[in-house]
């Protein structure tokens, strides 16, 4: 076991963590560690303390990113451990927020990319007729063509919108993913996929991608929040 009192210098923490000694003097300065004592001779000298900090800093750096995991150790140490943990809290809801949005995603093209409705005429149907389809107002399918999401073609005499059965269905995905709270330019590339690879295939692989590194991400933020959790352990908060 260590002692806590054990005198450690910045090149010990370097290597421990993997990084320059500069890095750790920028981590003290940073609040991301606590303020180290100085020598006589005016250099750092670090402890026991300051080892767990660096490992629970490196460990939430992993999951939550530089933004938060700096956040959470300048709350620490500035003795507001609600804040800090408020912002753990903050962190897991995106996430479980951009899990349930990829869930949404996974049930819209498995309801939605099989293929237009039989039922639709192929000439095609008016704007108010889409809307009472798909139970949205007109100026909606209006903003969704304005952002380049759908392309209805124009009929010649009148100049009025036809929707496609193709036009119908992507319309139907954009309006489905809206209600899982998705933006309009994170709709794009989802409906880019669509139209290039003409099936929801490809689209599912990048779904099931995207839910790994949320595995990943999830157990990353896990192990972080152990490592601060044994860090708040040992300075007694």
């Amino acid at each position: 076991m260590r002692n806590e009192d054990e005198r450690l210098w910045p090149v010990d923490l370097a290597r421990l963590a993997g990084i320059s000694t500069q890095q750790v003097r920028n981590y003290e300065e940073a609040g991301v560690l606590p303020p180290a004592a100085r020598t006589a001779s005016g250099y750092r000298a670090f402890t026991a303390v300051h080892r767990r900090a660096l490992l629970a800093y490196r460990a939430l750096l992993r999951g939550f990113g530089p933004v938060t995991a700096t956040g959470i150790m300048r709350a620490v140490h500035a003795g507001d451990i609600p804040a800090a943990l408020a912002l753990v809290d903050a962190a897991h809801a995106a996430l479980h927020e951009e899990r349930t949005a990829l869930r949404a995603t996974s049930a819209a093209l498995e309801t939605l990319t099989e293929g237009p409705p039989d039922e639709l005429p192929r000439s095609g149907l008016r704007i108010g007729e889409v809307a009472a389809l798909l139970g949205v107002r007109t100026s909606a399918l209006r903003v969704w063509e304005a952002a380049g999401l759908i392309a209805p073609e124009r009929e010649r005499v009148t100049g009025y919108r036809v929707y496609r059965p193709v036009d119908v269905r992507d319309a139907r995905l954009i309006h489905t993913l809206r209600r899982s709270h998705y933006l309009l330019d994170q709709i794009r590339p989802v409906l880019d996929g669509l139209r290039r690879e003409g099936s929801s295939e490809a689209l599912r692989a990048a779904i099931a991608t995207r839910g790994e590194m949320l595995t990943a991400r999830t157990r990353a933020m896990l192990s972080g929040a152990g490592r601060l959790d044994d860090y708040l352990e040992g300075t007694g908060e």
